[in-house]
């Protein structure tokens, strides 16, 4: 018999990344790619300019995610509000 041992997922990376986790919004999958793909990869000013500047209604959440993921970058981690990638 051969015993698998399950790792538990590291939730805090010792990476200077920062995320926040979305759950039950009401916009498809499709919508909400066609911003993100836009958006990836981007330091912060600009990805709040591109959100505040589309004119698509599902950049609203999205754009309120990445509030959310900063301020959880800058309590948790203690990284500056203007921080880039």
């Amino acid at each position: 018999m051969i015993k698998i041992k399950k790792h538990r997922r590291n939730l805090y990376t010792t990476s200077d990344e920062v995320y926040a986790l979305g759950q039950h919004l009401c916009m498809s999958a499709h919508k909400a790619r066609k911003i993100i793909d836009q958006i990836r990869r981007r330091s912060y000013e600009e990805t709040l300019m591109i959100l505040e500047l589309m004119p698509y209604r599902a950049c609203y959440p999205i754009l309120k995610l990445v509030y959310f993921a900063a301020a959880n970058a800058r309590h948790n981690r203690g990284f500056n509000s203007e921080f880039n990638n």
